[in-house]
């Protein structure tokens, strides 16, 4: 059992100060694989005071510096890029081709785009006769999930680098591994003591107090809409800076000219990826009436190829819910889409068989779903897809756009620029077209309750940046 339990704090490995023992579960055998410790108050007084010490030099280096020290770090990673990827399978469940090909490599491209983005970042432009100068904001408090580790890590901290802040993370305490992991490569690339602390801890002690701390000027969170709300509300009395990116459920419009036999599963795939624990998930497949029995086949037939394994095995299959209390979320949110007349046309409830221990689900469809029922409007964050039909465009839209969430969303279409027509009728920061991809360099965040700002590459700066104007 890996020994999680110290904090980097200050540029060194430091034990906690009070010992608040907490046991890491693999999901996909409910037994303990590390144990870390629960920070108190004073543990995080303890992180943002190096933090705050650190700013002083670590905001005035110059763009070559942090370009030298971000490069060093990026070189590190890709030589322990093995050890990232087993980290993530292990603490969260994913399977481990999944885990090298696609969650470990958000960690690498988002050093990259940081990189990539510091070389040529306007920190200082004119503006007619007054300079804007864009400066670092401060010591920035990172709240990080559970679902995509190493990715929501290093969108925040790669440009909190680059931009010349310094700061605390408090990682997830469900998946703590690839944090501890990332400290370490840190330290190894030699960034000055105290430019990057990490502290373990509950959401109500360390997020909370990361939040209200005086000391702390700005917040970083990414989590459920509902822990979002409370950083919020906690940071509105020192009045800092919040940048949310908050929950999703992402319309997947399927026009009347797209190739269904080529949607209709990259729809359901997309779902199901990383055991639909993604917050862009295309979780609501919007159908023309006139097509949707076709589509219904087809979601059925694509789920059933869908497997379900265990996660130290290579392969495509899907792995583990990553703990209990999510596991039983999803089997009620099933539930109560029998319950409301939603028609199961694949999976459904209880585990796969022979996967009687671990937190596995099964691929799950509903059919006849209406956008008022429960399991259309709440964030499932399971492998669970419904199937929602529509009359005309008009009404595809307004379904799409009927969500408290905003997102993402994604079009298929014969025609690329009708495509392009409905994307900018539709309330969500990304849409894909026909399943182009989303670059590290693009912008990543969403409208409405789905948070504010924006991350990832040039754009993902600028929540790090405060700006002056200088005259004469």
């Amino acid at each position: 059992m890996r020994d999680c339990r110290q904090f980097y704090l200050a540029g060194q490995w430091v034990d906690p100060l009070v010992g608040d023992n907490l046991l890491v579960e693999n999901p996909a055998s409910e037994q303990p694989i590390a144990v870390i410790s629960q920070g108190s108050r004073d543990d995080l007084n303890r992180a943002v005071t190096a933090a705050r010490s650190a700013f002083l030099t670590y905001s005035q280096t110059s763009r070559e510096e942090r370009l030298a020290l971000l490069e060093k770090l990026l070189a590190i990673y890709m030589e322990r890029y093995e050890e990232m990827a087993e980290a993530i399978s292990l603490e969260m469940g994913a399977p481990i081709s999944f885990a090298r090909s696609d969650q470990a490599d958000c960690g690498r491209g988002h050093l990259k785009s940081a990189i990539d983005a510091l070389r040529h970042y306007p920190f200082e432009q004119m503006m007619g006769r007054t300079c804007i100068v864009r400066e670092p904001i401060g010591v920035c408090g990172l709240i990080t999930p559970w679902n995509w580790p190493i990715n929501q890590i290093a969108c925040k901290v790669a440009p909190a680098l680059a931009t010349g802040c310094t700061m605390v993370l408090k990682p997830s305490e469900i998946a703590p591994l690839s944090a501890h992991l990332f400290a370490d490569m840190i330290h190894q690339a030699g960034f000055p003591a105290g430019v990057f602390n990490l502290i373990n801890g509950s959401g109500p002690v360390i997020g909370q107090g990361l939040a209200e701390h005086p000391d702390i000027d700005m917040m970083s969170f990414t989590g459920s809409t509902r822990a979002g709300i409370a950083v919020a509300k906690a940071a509105a009395d020192t009045v800092k800076r919040v940048a949310q990116e908050l929950g999703g459920k992402s319309p997947n419009l399927l026009l009347d000219d797209a190739d269904f036999v080529q949607a209709v599963p990259w729809g359901v795939t997309m779902c199901m990826e990383n055991t639909g624990q993604s917050c862009n998930a295309p979780t609501r497949m919007l159908v023309p009436e006139s097509r949707y029995q076709e589509a219904v086949t087809l979601a059925e037939k694509a789920a059933e190829t869908i497997t379900v394994g265990q996660p130290h095995e290579e392969g495509p299959h899907i792995g583990p819910l990553a703990s209990r209390e999510l596991f039983d979320k999803v089997q009620q949110l099933i539930q109560t889409a029998l319950d409301e007349g939603a028609r199961l046309v694949a999976g459904g409830l209880g585990k796969p068989q022979g996967l009687e221990s671990g937190y596995f689900v099964r691929p799950t469809v509903f059919a006849d779903v209406t956008n008022q029922m429960t399991i259309a409007r709440e964030e499932v964050f399971g492998p669970v897809l419904v199937l929602i039909p529509y009359r005309d465009e008009a009404e595809a839209i307004q379904i799409a756009n009927d969500t408290p969430y905003g997102l993402a969303a994604y079009i298929q279409t014969g025609d690329v620029e009708r495509g392009r027509r409905i994307a900018r009728q539709l309330h969500a920061g990304m849409v894909r077209i026909n399943g182009a991809s989303h670059g590290y360099n693009a912008p990543f965040g969403g409208y409405k309750q789905s948070g504010n700002g924006r991350e990832w590459g040039e754009l993902g700066f600028e929540d790090y940046l405060e700006i002056k104007a200088i005259s004469g």
